[in-house]
């Protein structure tokens, strides 16, 4: 950028000669060895031998001159950047005034030599039409331009926004309640006096650096909570879902690592690991493949296609075995047998209650959890309550996190929040809830 600005038409861009003080006209002479400003001479000046302070005569130079084509053969480097300087000035398109602005060019070779090195060529495409534009905004002192912005939400307290909020007011950039939230009450009845005594003093001043440390910490919270987008903890929720349960539990056991890392440093470890999690399944499917002895693509579609068709099948042998099992009714039986030949068949089938002449209506049977993702992380209490239930031990770890998660945050938890938080049967929370409650993991607010 400083070699090509020398190049302008005006011979007031350049500095004076340092002999005779007149204006330079190109070519001219700069010393290489003086500097760090420039120090430059005319023709006659350097052919007299001028000497000034440390400048010699014997010093090495350069000529300095435009007089040499860049892009193509008969455009010098000062015909460039005239043509330039004429397109900002008069405007592209104006073709006639930028002629007449640069004077050794004609409009139709302006035109044609402005599209072929500056439009049409990739390589040279508007660079240097935006170096001075680029310049000049990078020195500029200007005003930070004024966006408006919507007005924030405000919800009010102990709302279900403000919940899913975690209690965060947006207008305020503040919490309901504050990481440490009595730390003010050590400083409210400290009062500085003259008569105080030194021991005194110093113990009201640790006071104070401990009240600075307390604000330091929740300033430090809240970067981290804002960083990451943890203030609505639903929505963060739902975008966890979104990868398969292996890479969710390797999040849940780095999320503790987050506040020492940047948030998108964070992400990136996480996708590079789902990334690895999809990798490895697709080795998975073709090593599975290649030990069925399917050796193209269009064999492998057929093979899923009857690998599904066999799955049904067991599936259905394993609902048969369960009814069986639970159900010593032939009626019954009768009855769900007959209700599954009306799925098979593509008909709505019409729903029956099953009901015995002693107890009345029957109970579904519980479920079988064998196979299930996440049995072997329930002990036998939970496992009971899930059959118990009908819930699969997937649903029902994340539905304990949730309530453990608000328990700790609020101190206690109430049905009502409970249900609020869970959307699932209202029969099947109560149960969940008494039976947390029970076991100890929460407690009521």
């Amino acid at each position: 950028m400083d070699r090509l600005a020398c190049f302008g038409n005006d011979p007031s861009d350049k500095p004076p000669c340092r002999g005779c003080s007149s204006n330079l006209v190109e070519p001219y002479i700069k010393c290489a060895e003086c500097g760090p400003s420039p120090f430059l001479l005319c023709l006659q000046c350097f052919t007299r031998g001028f000497e000034f302070k440390k400048h010699e005569s014997d010093h090495k130079y350069e000529i300095m001159t435009s007089d040499f084509p860049v892009l193509e053969p008969g455009w010098t480097a000062q015909e460039e950047m005239a043509l330039l300087e004429a397109v900002m000035d008069c405007g592209f398109g104006n073709w006639q005034d930028v002629a007449y602005q640069m004077r050794t060019k004609n409009k139709e070779e302006c035109e044609a030599h402005y599209m072929k090195n500056f439009i049409n060529n990739p390589l040279f495409s508007s660079t240097l039409l935006n170096l001075r534009q680029i310049e000049e905004a990078r020195t500029a002192d200007t005003a930070i331009p004024f966006k408006p912005t919507d007005d924030p939400p405000r919800p009010t307290f102990d709302s279900l926004l403000s919940r899913d909020m975690a209690g965060y007011m947006p207008a305020r950039a503040d919490f309901m309640e504050e990481f440490d939230n009595y730390a003010e009450w050590d400083l409210k009845d400290i009062d500085f006096v003259d008569d105080d005594s030194d021991i005194l003093h110093a113990l009201k001043i640790a006071v104070v650096d401990i009240y600075h440390s307390r604000l330091k910490e929740r300033g430090r919270r809240k970067k981290i909570i804002r960083d990451h987008g943890l203030i609505n903890l639903r929505k963060f929720q739902i975008l966890e879902r979104r990868y398969p349960k292996e890479v969710q539990d390797l999040y849940d056991a780095m999320r503790r690592f987050a506040r020492v890392v940047g948030p998108i440093e964070h992400d990136k470890f996480i996708e590079s690991h789902a990334l690895e999690f999809e990798l490895r399944r697709e080795i998975g499917r073709l090593q599975e493949y290649r030990r069925a002895g399917i050796q193209s693509f269009c064999s492998a579609k057929v093979y899923e296609r009857v690998k599904h068709v066999r799955e049904d099948e067991r599936r259905k042998r394993t609902m048969l075995v369960d009814v069986l099992q639970y159900i010593q009714d032939g009626r019954a039986c009768q009855q769900w047998l007959s209700k599954q030949a009306a799925i098979d068949a593509g008909i709505t089938p019409v729903v029956t209650t099953i009901t015995t002449s002693a107890t009345g209506r029957r109970s579904a049977p519980p479920l079988n959890l064998t196979g299930l993702p996440g049995t072997e992380k329930l002990n036998d209490r939970e496992k009971e309550l899930c059959q118990v239930v009908r819930l699969v031990p997937g649903a029902y770890l994340e539905y304990k996190q949730a309530l453990l998660n608000e328990c700790r945050r609020q101190g206690g938890l109430r049905l009502a929040q409970a249900r609020a938080l869970i959307k699932i049967d209202v029969n099947k929370t109560r149960k969940i809830y008494d039976f947390l409650i029970k076991e100890g993991y929460i407690n009521k607010a």
